[in-house]
């Protein structure tokens, strides 16, 4: 026996079935439900990315369905391709079965129903069955999605000459600092989990100059929300040579473009099975940090404050509804956050150093983003570290990326659950996270 590496085709996707009406085509999955009939039955199959359906007519065929024909089984199917219209007006195929091959039997029932349009059951029962309930179509729509926002994301940056990269997660430091780090004993030393690529990114700009990043990060906040995750998959990506942190902005922005577009062209039956709503975008509107704070939250929309140096998800939701409203903008852009609330890497405003020259981008009304202009001097890099309390002689390592010379750099980092939570309309993260990790689930 020898081995090509050629696929061995076997079996028809329903993408193809245009071709093959009138033909008999071999199909393999998984029977998603029976509904049986005066006739004989209604066999839904339940196949990578979509669901066919199979009719089994006691008249029309030679056989008997196996005895032990049931749900969840994985069958080989052959069959008739057969053309119809559906209520919609639209050309729907099915298969009028003419043989089935059992492959696999289950051994007892799922515990949650995957055979409706939805799983009907509470958050926690779905994440605790998660192997069995991401078999149910809409479930498995959103991590089809999810793949169609990494993949933009990727296709665009490779088109703009960025350098895919992999970055460790076990680190020295904390990019971020703070007291939000998973500390490991790593073989008698302390180390961390990676809060984020950061300090890699930034040493890899004056290698490639432009580089990127789809992978996950951990915070260990005690947060237990709607809008937290202790690991989540993080986009980022660096780039050097920058004018300034509008550079950065501006890639953003055509990375969206493109991924909405991308969804749009590619994963239409998984965004309309979850009556998901893309948003169309031109360009995204900007706001200073203080402007935001002072003539939209405080003076128009009459809010109170608790926190001048950052917001509070209320805030955000409300510059959500006043770019809607003023611009018609899902997304909004708040840059120059204050100092003392960004990272030591942060670049200070020249004009005034209480500001930063960076940005979140709140997506409608959740930030889902933040970035900016990096400091790529070493002098000023370490007067900001002193400033911030921290020794230079503990990130030695990372200093040596300005020490020897480092491009005008910036970029930021995008959180794919919140993406995908915002985009599909949920009100948890989790439902967007495939196998959520919090400060109380780490099964599955």
């Amino acid at each position: 026996m020898t081995i090509n590496g050629e696929e061995r085709k076997t079996t028809v996707g329903y993408a193809e079935f245009p071709a093959y009406v009138g033909k008999e085509i071999t199909v393999k999955g998984a029977v998603h439900s029976i509904r049986e009939m005066s006739f004989g039955a209604f066999v839904i199959l339940r196949t990578a990315r979509d669901t066919v359906q199979c009719v089994y007519d006691t008249g029309a065929s030679d056989f008997r369905l196996p005895e032990n024909f049931c749900e969840n089984a994985c069958v080989r199917l052959t069959g008739i391709v057969a053309a119809g219209k559906a209520k919609d007006g639209s050309v729907r195929y099915e298969i009028q079965i003419r043989g089935v091959e059992i492959l696999s039997l289950p051994a007892a029932v799922p515990p949650v129903v995957i055979s409706k349009k939805t799983v009907q059951c509470d958050l926690s029962t779905n994440l605790d069955n998660r192997p069995v309930t991401l078999r149910n179509p809409s479930q498995r729509a959103v991590f089809k999605i999810q793949e169609g926002i990494q993949r933009g994301f990727r296709e665009y940056l490779m088109s703009r000459n960025f350098t895919e990269v992999h970055t460790p997660k076990i680190n020295f430091k904390g990019a971020e600092g703070g007291t939000n780090v998973f500390k490991l004993d790593y073989f008698g030393k302390q180390v961390y989990l990676a809060q984020s690529p950061q300090f890699y990114k930034q040493m890899l700009v004056p290698v490639y100059e432009r580089v990127f990043e789809i992978a996950p990060v951990f915070r260990a906040e005690h947060h237990d929300t709607s809008r937290h995750l202790n690991e989540y998959i993080s986009m980022d990506f660096e780039m050097g040579f920058i004018d300034d942190f509008t550079d950065v902005m501006n890639m953003e922005t055509g990375a969206l473009k493109y991924i909405m577009s991308l969804l749009k062209r590619e994963y239409a039956g998984e965004l309309d099975l979850l009556h998901a709503q893309v948003p169309e975008i031109t360009e995204i509107p900007c706001i200073k940090f203080m402007d935001a704070k002072t003539d939209v939250i405080m003076k128009k929309f009459k809010y109170k404050p608790t926190d001048m140096k950052d917001f509070d998800p209320q805030e955000e939701e409300i510059l959500g509804k006043w770019a809607k409203k003023e611009f018609n903008s899902d997304f909004l852009f708040v840059t120059h956050y204050p100092s003392k609330k960004r990272p030591f890497y942060t670049m200070d405003d020249p004009a005034d150093p209480e500001y930063t020259l960076s940005f979140d981008l709140l997506f409608r009304g959740l930030e889902i983003t933040s970035g900016g202009q990096r400091i790529h001097d070493y002098d000023m890099q370490v007067a900001k570290m002193k400033k911030k309390g921290l020794d230079p002689a503990e990130f030695e390592t990372y200093l040596m990326t300005f020490k020897y010379g480092a491009p005008p750099h910036g970029g930021l980092g995008i959180g794919l659950e919140r993406l995908t939570m915002h985009l599909l309309g949920f009100k948890n993260v989790r439902e967007a996270a495939m196998f959520p990790r919090d400060i109380n689930r780490v099964n599955p």
